[in-house]
């Protein structure tokens, strides 16, 4: 996938580094040349000089093939525009503005930009909003047989019950983030866009549940064997 990153701070640069790292590509934008001292010599993205809320720099940057952003300049206004601008404009579902204001960023959150505060910013929690097609692993245990993975909820669940994501003795859903809420999973939640699940899964499971959450629709699983031995 592409992705746009706008500032090239230390958080910018590192984004775009790892994004790379990790195989997508990637567009950087900030107002200073110099900045860009902060990528790695082989950086093999593209790095573009102006401002992230200017139209032509974003569409240097490959801002209409883009299937991500990250807003992360030193500016909370310069960031948000430039989220709405991608959001609105350029139809960009995946998101994050970097906030400084933890007051602000809970607004812009229910607004449906997804933001962090600077005061919790990690690189790695702006790369679990931007890239959400990957399971990031938050704990294993020490024999190396269950894990606790966080999951930007598919779309496709939203308004569907989250109790059909779960496989007794397999997975389970442990919690739901929800406009920066974490919040423990009662039996008729039901998913919303935004939802970030946490679900504990044996390892062998991994594939399997990955399957469920992305490959199977909740319609099939919901109709499914599984969905009459919850209700029996």
């Amino acid at each position: 996938m592409h992705v746009v990153v706008v500032g090239c701070g230390r958080v910018g640069s590192s984004l775009a580094t790892l994004a790379t790292a990790e195989g997508h590509t990637v567009g950087i934008i900030d107002k200073h040349a110099s900045a860009f001292v902060r990528l790695p010599p082989d950086f093999g993205g593209r790095a573009v000089t102006g401002f992230g809320f200017d139209r032509d720099r974003l569409l240097e940057a490959g801002i209409e093939e883009a299937d991500a952003l990250a807003a992360v300049t030193s500016g909370d206004n310069s960031n948000i525009v430039v989220a709405r601008i991608a959001r609105e404009t350029f139809g960009i579902d995946r998101v994050v503005a970097r906030i400084y204001d933890p007051g602000r960023a809970a607004i812009y959150e229910r607004l449906g930009i997804p933001t962090v505060a600077t005061v919790a910013w990690t690189t790695d929690q702006a790369l679990r909003k931007l890239l959400p097609v990957e399971t990031r692993t938050e704990w294993t245990d020490a024999s190396g047989k269950v894990s606790l993975v966080e999951r930007a909820l598919p779309l496709s669940w939203a308004g569907r019950p989250l109790r059909f994501l779960e496989e007794p003795g397999r997975w389970r859903l442990s919690a739901v983030r929800r406009t920066g809420q974490g919040m423990v999973p009662g039996p008729d939640l039901v998913g919303q866009e935004g939802d970030v699940v946490l679900l504990s899964v044996g390892n062998a499971d991994l594939d399997s549940m990955e399957e469920r959450l992305v490959g199977a629709g909740p319609d099939d699983v919901a109709g499914g064997s599984g969905a009459k031995r919850r209700r029996s």
